[in-house]
């Protein structure tokens, strides 16, 4: 590759730290920004944005290029966080994190790489860009460490901005990373990963949620439509989770398909009209698996939605990729997956992503999903 000048993404962690270092020794003219994509707790315990950035500055040091501040928090509460709270106001379970790459990172960022004179950006995303010459486009790639791919949040991605991106990381496994960070000095290199939403940081989700959504509590009811519970507001709750039901010491051997007695509840429903939600007893109860999923919203990173047929496909982040059938619809419409084996907790609002063994394709927002056992048993 031709020597070119890069604008890197500084987030303050190891992977964008020693994806400058790459780049630095290919001989790219190297230039770090740090991102800062959210104001409102800078004084927070939770908000870890100024130490990122001092981490980021120690980095840009060590590694000797210059490294720009920039403020996109008006944008990202206009894009993403707006977004966030629509979806869970309607009872759905949004991932800000892939509208945050293809909103942010990859659109309000490249932008601004674009008017520093960059020819390329990169990020210490686990995923790559391969340039397919047979048809022209640009792919996008699992990174090589399957414990660490990211694609899953890449998704939206389209032929402009993978064009101009590299993902200098993908290449490599992550206690390579580590090696190469510890190797060469930097301050990082033993920096715990984040995790959670970048806005909320480690703090209680309910909590966070609490001061921009307003709680209207309703019944829990479990699979015969018997009251045994009560809920907080149905925007606090997400299918399969099991912690903060506060129905924990209701047992049913009637109810408990799979489980037994002492089965523990998962949220299995929403039911938006009468403002109920629905629990049952154990992992694997019929109203929490489905063979077939709608999504709509949908973002084909070729431009265009790939023909119906056998693919795989991913319905939440850290799970293999499961065998299915696409049924596509019209390109702005919505698409059908049919899966070999029955998926765990389908959720409205998540994303649906597509794969054609290592190609991510893109996918969509899961609109809705057919469990194995129909709602009568509650009418």
């Amino acid at each position: 590759m031709s020597k070119q000048r890069v604008v890197v993404g500084l987030s303050g962690g190891v992977d964008s730290a020693v994806a400058a270092w790459l780049l630095k020794q290919q001989g790219h003219e190297v230039v770090g920004i740090f991102m800062k994509n959210w104001e409102d707790d800078d004084d927070s315990e939770y908000c870890s944005s100024n130490v990122d950035f001092v981490d980021a500055a120690a980095v840009a040091d060590v590694i000797g290029i210059g490294l720009e501040h920039v403020n996109f928090a008006a944008e990202y509460k206009d894009r993403v966080f707006a977004e966030f709270l629509r979806e869970y106001q309607a009872g759905r379970t949004p991932n800000p994190d892939v509208l945050c790459n293809a909103e942010i990172k990859f659109k309000a960022f490249l932008d601004h790489a674009m008017r520093l004179g960059a020819e390329k950006i990169a990020t210490g995303h686990y995923a790559r860009v391969r340039h397919n010459a047979h048809t022209g486009l640009h792919e996008l790639l699992k990174g090589l460490d399957p414990s660490k791919d990211q694609s899953y949040f890449l998704h939206r991605l389209n032929q402009a901005q993978l064009a101009r991106t590299l993902f200098p990381v993908g290449e490599l496994h992550k206690t390579e990373v580590r090696r190469i960070a510890a190797e060469i000095g930097l301050p990082n290199a033993k920096k715990k990963d984040s995790t959670g939403i970048c806005f909320i940081g480690e703090r209680p989700f309910r909590e966070f949620l609490n001061r921009y959504l307003q709680t209207r509590p309703g019944p829990i009811k479990d699979e015969r439509g018997r009251t045994i519970g009560r809920h907080v507001g149905l925007s606090f709750y997400t299918l399969g989770q099991r912690q903060g039901l506060g129905i924990g010491g209701v047992k049913d051997k009637g109810a408990a398909r799979g489980g037994g007695d002492h089965a523990p509840w998962f949220v299995a429903r929403k039911d938006m009209a009468s403002h109920t939600l629905y629990a049952v007893q154990g992992h694997d109860h019929p109203w929490l698996l489905s063979h077939e999923l709608a999504f709509d919203n949908a973002s084909w990173i070729a431009g265009q939605a790939p023909a119906s047929g056998a693919y795989a496909a991913k319905t939440r982040y850290r799970q293999q990729d499961a065998a299915c059938t696409l049924s596509a619809g019209p390109a702005s419409g919505t698409h059908r997956l049919r899966f070999a084996d029955a998926q765990w907790a389908v959720t409205p609002g998540q994303s649906a992503v597509l794969y054609d063994g290592e190609v991510c394709l893109g996918g969509g927002v899961i609109a809705s999903a057919q469990a194995l056992a129909p709602m009568a048993a509650t009418a």
